[in-house]
This record gives structure tokens, C-alpha cells and sequence, in this order.
């Protein structure tokens, strides 16, 4: 009997353009009769909470503990996949920096006719997800892709970094 597939061996770009095929019509309906606004705090605040959630599970699974670890966990996901192509700016040993210039995510929410909601269902998760990842890591990140900047910012490093 063949394995079964799980979410897991998906890449994220698929699993986001999964997610967006239910939740763009859910949103836009619920954005029409509730207003945008609300709709939009509404699902942004229940996309950071599912994004930390994921971030600690990861965090348990791949033992990030130091910057190193961190390092390696950033290098996979959709930075390997290709979704991301990033150009690391800052690989110290207590921080680590990359822009992202090119984001087919910004293209697969273009595409979907929901480059509006981009910034909401998948750039939104970063900060949520990273503290659930690496909880004693800083992270700052000034802009994105997705609100139109030519590259995103991802900045991290640790307290003594910082003091």
C-alpha cells in the first residue's frame, strides 16, 4: 500500500495556495457583510495565533536553541523550495539578516486575484511564528514584497547582539 501524503510534503507555497482557495471567498464574503476593517483584525489575529502555535511545534521538533540552529532552519523551508530567493546581508554569529527579493508569493495572491489579503494570510504570520520558533531571538523586519517594497527586511538577533 503507498504511503500517505501529509501536508508535510507539501512545499509552503502550496499549503498557502491551499489555505487561500478556502479562506480569499470565506474573507471577502465576511468582509461584505461585517466590513472589511473588523474582518481583517479578526482574521489577522487568528492567523498569528495558528503561526506562533506552528512556530513552538517547530521549535520542539528541529531543537532550535542557539542562532546556528536557527540559521539552519531558515535555510529550508521556502528559502530551499525557491519561493523565496534572499540575499543574506548579515551572518554573524549572534545575528543573521537576508532581504528577500523575490516572493512568489507575491505572485501566487496576484494571481488569485487576492494580492490585497497577501500581506494578512502570509507575511502577517512572520513575527508570531518566529517568536514561537526562536522565543529569545529579536526579530524586525520594516518592510515587504508584499506592500510593495522591492525587497522584505528579515532581521534577527540575540539580546547581547542587541545590548
Amino acid at each position: 500500500m503507498p504511503a500517505t501524503a501529509t501536508v508535510e510534503d507539501l512545499s509552503l507555497l502550496e499549503r498557502r495556495r491551499i489555505e487561500a482557495g478556502v479562506l480569499v471567498p470565506m474573507i471577502r464574503t465576511f468582509q461584505a457583510e461585517f466590513g472589511e476593517e473588523r474582518v481583517n483584525q479578526l482574521v489577522g489575529k487568528t492567523i498569528r495565533e495558528i503561526a506562533r502555535t506552528q512556530g513552538e511545534a517547530i521549535r520542539e521538533r528541529a531543537h532550535i536553541e542557539t542562532m546556528a540552529d536557527f540559521k539552519v532552519r531558515m535555510g529550508a523551508g521556502p528559502i530551499s523550495e525557491g519561493s523565496l530567493i534572499v540575499d543574506v546581508v548579515d551572518d554573524g554569529p549572534t545575528s543573521y539578516g537576508f532581504n528577500v527579493t523575490t516572493c512568489k508569493f507575491v505572485e501566487m495572491y496576484r494571481e488569485m486575484g487576492a494580492g490585497d489579503l497577501g500581506f494578512l494570510l502570509s507575511c502577517n504570520r512572520d513575527a508570531a511564528s518566529f517568536e514561537g520558533m526562536a522565543p529569545g531571538l529579536e526579530f524586525e523586519r520594516t518592510q515587504t514584497r508584499m506592500q510593495g517594497a522591492a525587497f522584505c527586511d528579515f532581521r534577527y538577533r540575540t539580546p547581547e547582539a542587541a545590548g
